[in-house]
């Protein structure tokens, strides 16, 4: 018995050109370089199963890049239709959570910051989730943006004389920061 095969796929010059393109690119998504390899296949009218071996996948999904082809041509080759792929299993509203207590709250340890175990134990989800979570929204509690202020009251002269020897430094001097020291003890260096 004989199983007919698929007709050609009909597509313009145009979109073979631009499929041609996606199946030599070293850059697009790997899915999208493989359908565009199997639509140029289709078009040249290779068997469904043929397809499916050339490109390690099935016949039926073969079918399935043909169909969505056809309805949306070039624009839908690499694009995973709606209600398929990985459904998040974190619980509805446990994202926003996260980065509002990251923004927003304390760790009731007394810590400085959160730490992904510490906030992962607050909601009950692991420690790779809040990672992710905070990479996705380019969130690093870990990282303090803060300039402390001396409360001396000579702090000002001093800043003024130390900022003064880096920007007009005296003839034949070499200007060192030695972290940890005082303005007082640069100062006093410095005379």
């Amino acid at each position: 018995m004989t199983s007919m095969a698929a007709p050609p796929l009909p597509m313009t010059t145009d979109d073979r050109e631009v499929l041609a393109v996606m199946a030599r690119s070293s850059s697009l998504p790997h899915r999208q370089v493989v359908q565009a390899k199997g639509l140029l296949f289709a078009a040249d009218g290779i068997a469904n199963e043929e397809i499916a071996r050339r490109c390690s996948t099935t016949s039926d999904t073969v079918r399935r890049w043909r169909k969505r082809f056809e309805e949306a041509g070039v624009d839908g080759v690499g694009k995973i239709a709606p209600g398929r792929g990985r459904k998040s299993w974190l619980p509805e509203g446990t994202v926003e959570a996260v980065v509002h207590d990251t923004l927003h709250a304390k760790p009731d340890d007394g810590s400085t910051h959160w730490t992904t175990r510490s906030m992962a134990r607050r909601h009950g989800i692991g420690k790779d989730s809040v990672a992710r979570i905070w990479r996705d929204h380019g969130l690093k509690p870990w990282k303090v943006d803060t300039f402390k202020i001396s409360n001396d009251p000579c702090f000002e002269d001093k800043l003024v004389d130390v900022v003064g020897l880096y920007l007009d430094p005296p003839e034949r001097a070499v200007v060192f920061s030695f972290p940890g020291w005082s303005v007082d003890d640069l100062v006093r260096l410095s005379r």
